[in-house]
């Protein structure tokens, strides 16, 4: 019944237009427009040679964008359709009842449930899901129970680093709702960790989904090219309003005949239309859209063929579909700004003992200090204990020994939370204290 009153867990895309309305909007432009007009005046005048070259043109060159933007939809969607994804719900066992135990009509212990996969088009609101790393999250959901989960909110919020999820919101209430603990978001997918959460919102009703809605609500512009041919069209249109009349007028009173006059200002008006003029401008729009299909990339409107040739510079925003989504260590400094091994190394053995989730920057460090090696020290220190990272000492530490009996603790954190509970800099060889001057420096 909820599937049947709610619909499908997909967000509304942009719907695909009648083929009626393709055409139409396919058509529809100054030149064509204008070309249709006078290719009725020859008609009417009955000059048939007129008429089939001017009609042709303009058959050919909508035909042609129909069908090779036809052709591209059609494309998308064949591979729109090859992606499946499905979500692991925990369903009743058989022979069991839903909401045998548990305050929601699910038993919360999870316990006599069986995984099933389900496709995420048919997830309907009330049902638990089981995630694990790699998972993506099918829809809005709230947090049952978790167990070192971290969430990519990249998707909506634009931040590379993950976030912690709990069963229990710790966080500030007046906070905005995607820095909630509790809540999982469509779009985003889990990094580590383990979890069990019920599904609150489904499809457009989303938080991704408004998003969505707000997004393809939005009118397209006129592109680039579509522009070009607008002005010259209205170019041809100002010049034949003054030219046709202007013509009409002077061979008519010069020779009587108003007739033939109009015959000559119509003349006139097609001889200043370049009628192939839009089947040039949509063949090389074609070729331009097959000679992209050979690299894999489909053009679905073939204006924007137009946009990619007048291309200097591709701004894009930072998500990791458009980058590689990594972390690159630059410099490793002392509070001096300084070059300093020591930094590094210290870092990397807090990174490489570290047991939790290893983030970009741990990713970085590593793979920026295995290339170094003098840094390589795993196999002179051991791991003697670890400290995670909790919200109220703020740092993850881990404890080494290098052969010895003397540990070193070693902790990460935010700048001002190390900084907190410091007290003293180091310096190359030397050790000052950290003062007020120093820290303010800092």
């Amino acid at each position: 019944m909820l599937r049947k009153r709610l619909g499908s867990n997909e967000v509304r895309h942009e719907q695909p237009l009648p083929w009626w309305t393709h055409l139409w909007q396919c058509y529809r432009n100054p030149f064509n427009l204008l070309l249709t007009v006078l290719a009725l005046v020859s008609y009417v005048t009955e000059d048939m040679k007129a008429t089939l070259v001017i009609g042709s043109m303009v058959v050919l060159s909508t035909v042609l964008r129909f069908l090779q933007e036809s052709r591209s939809n059609k494309a998308t969607d064949r591979l729109k359709a090859m992606v499946s994804n499905t979500a692991t719900v925990l369903r009743p066992a058989p022979g069991r009842k839903a909401g045998a135990a548990g305050d929601e009509g699910f038993d919360t212990t999870h316990a006599g449930t069986v995984r099933v996969e389900v496709p995420m088009r048919d997830l309907v609101p009330g049902e638990v899901i089981a995630l694990s790393a790699g998972d993506m999250i099918p829809a809005d959901c709230r947090v049952l129970t978790a167990k070192d989960l971290f969430i990519s909110q990249s998707a909506l919020t634009g931040e590379a680093m993950p976030v912690e999820k709990l069963a229990i919101d710790r966080g500030d209430h007046e906070a905005g709702v995607l820095e909630r603990e509790n809540l999982l978001f469509m779009g985003t997918n889990v990094i580590s960790g383990t979890a069990t959460a019920l599904i609150v919102h489904i499809g457009d009703r989303t938080f991704f989904g408004a998003l969505a809605q707000r997004v393809t609500a939005t009118d397209r512009g006129t592109s680039a090219c579509q522009a070009g041919i607008n002005r010259v069209s209205w170019v041809l249109i100002r010049f034949m309003l003054v030219m046709a009349p202007l013509v009409l007028v002077i061979n008519g009173v010069a020779k009587g005949d108003w007739w033939e006059a109009a015959l000559f200002a119509l003349s006139i008006a097609v001889g200043l239309t370049p009628e192939m003029l839009p089947m040039i401008v949509t063949a090389t729009l074609a070729k331009g859209a097959v000679v992209m299909s050979r690299q894999k990339v489909i053009v679905k409107r073939l204006e924007a063929i137009h946009n990619f040739g007048a291309m200097d510079v591709l701004c894009t925003d930072k998500t990791g579909m458009l980058t590689q989504d990594r972390i690159v260590l630059e410099r490793h400094t002392n509070a001096w700004g300084e070059g300093s091994n020591h930094v590094l190394q210290l870092a990397y053995l807090n990174s490489f003992h570290q047991t939790g989730l290893k983030n970009l920057l741990d990713k970085a460090v590593l793979s920026h200090a295995e290339m170094q090696p003098e840094t390589r020290l795993q196999t002179a220190y051991c791991k003697i204990d670890e400290v995670p990272f909790d919200f109220s000492r703020r740092r993850m530490s881990v404890v080494v020994e290098n052969g010895g009996s003397e540990h070193l603790l070693i902790c990460k954190g935010a700048l001002e939370e190390i900084l907190s509970v410091s007290t003293a800099v180091e310096r190359g060889a030397e050790v000052l204290t950290l003062d007020a001057e120093l820290l303010a420096r800092i």
